[in-house]
């Protein structure tokens, strides 16, 4: 994870990972996809419509780099895969007062159980995990967040983010 602005930071195995600081939506918009282009040279658009995923276009066409982003009040987070699909999400730590059946109607039954199994003092960064790597799946696919059914298989990677804040980057398997 390479905090912006700061240095251009190299492709790590196909992949670049930023995060910028928060703010009000439309600045936090506007601060994660400068730090996009400019990691990719400047000379490319980011270009995205709601639902869909965003995509990076040089001279108007679309490359082949995956882009996905993530905003949280206070963080946003965008992933960079040179080869291709790629799903980032960042969420804060909470746990809402109905998180078991939250988990059982969108993470699934063996992932509520294991949350039930984690201490009250865990839980919280826990859930917002497993809720971070479900959205990153979703993302990977070009996906609308849905209630829990089977998703293809794919490497997921914990973000190290700063305290307060969980986060998930989904590869293809």
């Amino acid at each position: 994870m390479h905090a912006w602005p700061g240095p251009l930071p190299a492709w790590e195995d196909g992949l670049i990972v930023i995060c910028t600081a928060g703010g009000p939506r439309d600045e936090a918009r506007a601060r994660i996809r400068d730090a996009v282009r400019a990691v990719l040279g400047g000379a490319v658009e980011v270009v995205s419509a709601p639902g869909s995923a965003p995509q990076v276009m040089a001279d108007g066409v679309a490359t082949t780099i995956g882009l996905s982003i993530s905003h949280e009040d206070g963080i946003s987070v965008a992933a960079l895969h040179r080869d291709g699909a790629v799903g980032v999400d960042v969420m804060k730590v909470q746990l809402p007062s109905d998180w078991a059946r939250v988990a059982h109607d969108y993470l699934g039954m063996s992932v509520a159980v294991r949350l039930a199994a984690v201490s009250a003092e865990a839980r919280p960064f826990a859930f917002a995990q497993a809720w971070a790597q479900r959205e990153a799946q979703f993302k990977l696919m070009g996906e609308s967040l849905a209630e829990w059914s089977p998703l293809p298989d794919c490497r997921l990677l914990e973000l190290d983010l700063p305290p307060g804040f969980a986060g998930a980057l989904a590869l293809p398997a």
